[in-house]
């Protein structure tokens, strides 16, 4: 699959989606009952920094080398981070919870200026179009076994997950979209408008 997107910096195609269904999660090292990260200081990048300050939390964005020393020092109190990769930096060290459920889901993926790719020949365009096939389906396998390997690990080291009722999740996953979607349409309210109407259910 490839789209092509265009902005103030040029076009970009994007032509090989390399990760999918991999949720991010809250990680903690203090227990809550309630999707309310009040008084609480939880790292964040910026495509989930809205969604935690409506959530009451505190937002500190700092690089991901700086974060096992921030817990360790009580600079902040969480993380936000995929399914995957805390054990990569030592994180399950200094982290105690797992907020259920997930949101938003991480995206990866190889791209091409549309100018270079226009370059290409039809043979290697072609070429490159057959490899996408495979990416695509093979990180699809990768990405749902390893997310669950990495949480069954995240058990094992004493990671325990905090599961909200029903009425909790359904209202946490709700803020997760309208906090997302905000920033979208903040954005470019013309094509995020569009966009939105596009991926609704």
């Amino acid at each position: 699959m490839s789209t092509r997107s265009c902005g103030r910096k040029g076009c970009t195609t994007s032509r090989a989606p390399a990760g999918d269904r991999i949720p991010y999660h809250i990680y903690l090292n203090k227990k809550i009952d309630k999707p309310d990260l009040s008084g609480l200081k939880i790292r964040i990048t910026p495509i989930f920094r809205d969604f935690f300050v409506k959530l009451g939390a505190g937002v500190v964005q700092m690089a991901p080398g700086e974060v096992y020393t921030g817990l360790e020092r009580g600079v902040v109190d969480g993380y936000g981070w995929p399914a995957i990769g805390i054990f990569d930096l030592g994180w399950q060290e200094r982290t105690k919870y797992r907020l259920e459920p997930g949101f938003y889901t991480l995206e990866l993926g190889i791209q091409f200026s549309a100018r270079r790719w226009d370059s290409l020949t039809p043979e290697q365009r072609d070429f490159l179009q057959k490899q996408v096939a495979w990416l695509e389906k093979m990180s699809l396998d990768a990405s749902l076994r390893d997310a669950a390997a990495d949480i069954k690990r995240q058990s094992e080291a004493g990671i325990q997950p905090i599961r909200l009722s029903d009425a909790d999740s359904a209202a946490f996953l709700a803020k997760s979209q309208e906090a997302g979607w905000a920033m979208v349409l903040s954005a470019s309210p013309r094509h995020g408008a569009k966009l939105r109407q596009m991926m609704a259910p």
